[in-house]
């Protein structure tokens, strides 16, 4: 394989919790990184980046536009792996998820398969680009059936999200952020399966991301996950949405998602789909985790009495390929807790 310290990779929303995570990882293992974020005049992100190790040496930053996916080809030059992280359906500078902008819904639906394509086919058009990885949502595989009946009894990389189907707890923006996140992935995977397009695609599904990451504020995911702790009402209805959705919820420390990145761009032979997650527990076991480890805190008693389903985690594809976890179930909580703690958010 080519020299590292002369290999150059681009990650497309470099400065979001999974992006900057990615960007720093890829720095310390002595990648070149293009990093794209959406105002290069936005110091606190700028900022962010460029103070990593190696980034003076290493980093070239790239302003770019999801709604304007021509602005990533200068990005993407020259690059042997694309990490396309961004998305135009959220933004999580806030400790709550919100809306990028004020554009009607079906608009971000669009910019995400638009955004897709225009990457993938600068991609193909460049000489240098082996291997396009994107980071996907284990919400685009509900093990849901499609007749509405249940769940299947196991939920892996044969799943797909039922779009069709009400799910309780859901509203306008999950419902799109589903959309949008299944309808991308099933594109890019189409892509990948074209054989004119020489590319080699690679989807990875990661689960609930948390863990303690390097933004200067708690992310609306690492949120999700504390929501009982916090008593988040708007939160904790996401975390139920994603357990009705997926029967359970899978969860995954942020560092673990990026070393899952890089060994899928880096291990010959890896395309197609991967769920990504560690773990697979119910809303009630993690209110008990909580309860049982950190008593300062009062939970109400609806937490613990969530559902309990018989579906088991089936996904083995990463860990086939020789892909391993580092972090369990009760270290990516108490890292949650402890990125929280250090923002005064609990």
């Amino acid at each position: 394989m080519e020299s590292k310290s002369r290999c150059k990779v681009c990650v497309t929303g470099g400065a979001g919790y999974i992006g900057s995570a990615l960007v720093h990882s890829l720095l310390q293992k002595g990648y070149i990184v293009h990093a794209t974020l959406r105002n290069l005049g936005d110091e606190s992100k700028v900022g962010l980046l460029r103070g990593f190790p190696y980034a003076k040496e290493r980093l070239h930053l790239f302003e770019a536009d999801i709604y304007k996916p021509q602005e990533f080809e200068q990005a993407i030059e020259d690059c042997k792996f694309v990490f396309h992280v961004a998305t135009p359906i959220y933004d999580t500078s806030g400790h709550e998820v919100t809306f990028l902008n004020l554009q009607p819904n079906k608009d971000k639906i669009v910019a995400t398969i638009s955004a897709i394509k225009k990457i993938a086919d600068v991609c193909i058009q460049s000489t240098t680009v082996r291997r396009l990885v994107y980071t996907a949502s284990v919400v685009a595989a509900s093990p849901l059936k499609d007749d509405g009946s249940g769940y299947k009894t196991t939920m892996d990389e044969t799943c797909w999200t039922p779009l069709h189907i009400h799910v309780p707890y859901s509203n306008d923006f999950v419902k799109e952020y589903t959309k949008a996140k299944t309808n991308g992935e099933q594109e890019i995977l189409k892509i990948g399966d074209e054989k004119a397009s020489k590319l080699e695609v690679v989807t990875l599904s990661c689960g609930m991301v948390g863990g303690r990451g390097h933004l200067p504020y708690v992310t609306g995911s690492v949120m999700t996950l504390i929501s009982q702790v916090i008593n988040n009402a708007t939160q904790y209805q996401l975390l139920r949405y994603i357990e009705e959705l997926l029967g359970k919820i899978p969860i995954v420390h942020v560092e673990d998602v990026c070393r899952a990145h890089i060994f899928c761009a880096e291990t010959p032979l890896v395309n197609g789909r991967f769920l990504c997650s560690s773990s697979y527990v119910t809303s009630a076991e993690m209110a008990k985790y909580y309860q049982e480890n950190y008593p300062q805190f009062h939970l109400n008693q609806e937490y613990l009495e969530g559902p309990t389903r018989e579906i088991n985690w089936g996904s083995t594809k990463l860990e086939d390929k020789g892909f391993s976890y580092k972090y369990d179930i009760k270290t990516i909580l108490d890292d949650c807790i402890e990125y929280a703690k250090r923002f005064d958010n609990i």
